[in-house]
């Protein structure tokens, strides 16, 4: 029996990206939010912020070790699946892919000393500084590796020489046009991701009402705070991306907005599906917005898909890709925003149960929004691997053990999954906030907090 090894190829590298992802993200932005919750905790001499870091930074272990695994399969699939895109643009990128493993080192090394040195410092800030350090790391981590496929989008930094790339500039290559915007986003993303999967999680706690509430309730103000903070930076950042592609990746803006035809004041369109003409209905336009997303102007030229070779345009599906990220976007801005005006005002009971609900499945359909982001990010440069040099065809490997390899990655996620699902039960579900707070902090007892 035959398989189509770049469609196989295909298979692995999504089926990596999507599960590494989560870890990645995590990855980035837990630090952050474990560094807050501690310097809270001493700026209000509170015990339950600092509970809180400790808690975030149990979990956080595992998700490291998690995602080391599946960034060393994405380094593995790079020299397996991708041989040929490694023969020619191995020496580009390898500084950067060098550089995060680097960055990695750095974060784990402070990330040791952090969890190992609680109470062990008479200065009150001394161990939260030992935090900054991660979280830089864990930042800078994610800034290489972005560089990485930001390159895949706008390549820079070499010259060509018969076929080959020739007097390479490793940094230029890093610093490519679509660097800044698609780290600002993936940075963005991330934390606001993480804001909204810790509120969750206290959300849940405090749906399920079996203590701690005080402790929860906190722990909702900060990461729903932070929520709002972060959706509005990231829409700015999305924003960005979507004037950057319009002046430099016009097919890939285009194929997510089912812009078929270049023209002044082009419309947005949201949702709708095609016919078996390729004809938008269904949809919900708004009059000049697309032109006001390419360009900041109502009345400007926006370059449709016809300008485009047809062997050239990325699949038409990943409109819906679009159209999901954005949503949750908005959702996640209105809900946060919804939360701390209500706050405000102390008649309001702002831990209702429609607002927890609605808190609840903040983070999950943050996740999904990560995930609907990367698969725009990757499917929308098809059918590119090195955008304008090399396609995804041109790239996979020919060999016919490229099967077995996917049921082996296959086989390693699941494994890898089922692990983290049990380890975290173990670590929160057998120790709940509310044994712990009665074990170290019995000062802190429901109706004994400030």
């Amino acid at each position: 029996m035959e398989f189509d090894t770049v469609m196989v190829s295909r298979l692995i590298t999504a089926m990596t990206l999507i599960f590494h992802i989560v870890f990645a993200t995590l990855g980035v932005g837990v630090p952050l939010f474990i560094s807050l919750a501690e310097l809270i905790g001493i700026k209000k001499k509170d015990n339950h912020y600092i509970l809180l870091a400790k808690r975030w930074s149990r979990g956080f272990v595992i998700t490291v070790a998690i995602g080391v695994v599946t960034g060393t399969a994405i380094a593995l699939q790079l020299s397996l699946v991708w041989p040929n895109f490694m023969q020619l643009a191995g020496n580009v990128i390898a500084l950067p892919l060098f550089m995060e493993v680097f960055a990695f080192f750095f974060e784990a090394i402070f990330l040791g000393i952090y969890l190992y040195t609680w109470d062990r410092f008479k200065g009150k800030y001394t161990h939260w500084l030992i935090s900054l350090p991660v979280v830089f790391g864990a930042g800078i981590s994610a800034v290489f590796i972005t560089t990485v496929n930001s390159f895949m989008n706008s390549p820079d930094g070499f010259t060509m020489d018969n076929g080959e790339f020739a007097a390479v500039n490793p940094i230029e290559a890093m610093l490519n046009p679509s660097a800044p915007t698609r780290i600002a986003h993936v940075l963005g993303g991330s934390y606001l991701t993480v804001a909204a999967i810790l509120a969750t999680i206290a959300a849940i706690a405090l749906l399920r009402k079996k203590g701690a509430a005080s402790y929860h309730k906190k722990a909702l103000k900060m990461t729903v705070a932070s929520i709002f903070i972060f959706s509005v930076l990231t829409a700015i950042a999305g924003d960005l991306s979507a004037k950057y592609l319009a002046e430099h990746q016009p097919e890939k803006l285009a194929a997510a907005e089912w812009h078929f035809e270049t023209e002044e004041n082009a419309d947005l369109v949201l949702f709708g599906w095609l016919n078996e003409e390729n004809e938008v209905v269904g949809e919900i336009r708004l009059p000049g917005f697309l032109s006001f997303l390419a360009h900041g102007n109502f009345a400007s030229e926006v370059t449709g898909l016809e300008a485009t070779p047809e062997d050239e345009r990325p699949p038409l599906w990943v409109h819906y890709m679009f159209d999901l990220m954005v949503s949750i976007g908005m959702f996640l801005i209105g809900i946060s925003l919804l939360y701390l005006l209500l706050s405000k005002f102390k008649r309001w009971n702002v831990h209702k149960n429609w607002m927890l609900w609605l808190l609840a499945i903040s983070g999950p359909l943050a996740m999904l929004a990560v995930e609907f982001g990367w698969v725009y990010a990757e499917v929308g440069r098809q059918p590119w691997i090195l955008r304008g040099y090399m396609t995804v065809d041109e790239a996979a490997t020919s060999s016919p053990y490229i099967v077995h390899m996917f049921f082996m990655f296959l086989l390693l996620y699941i494994v890898l999954g089922t692990l983290f699902a049990i380890t975290l039960r173990k670590l929160f579900k057998d120790n709940p906030a509310e044994v712990e707070l009665e074990k170290h902090y019995p000062e802190l007892r429901e109706g004994e907090t400030k």
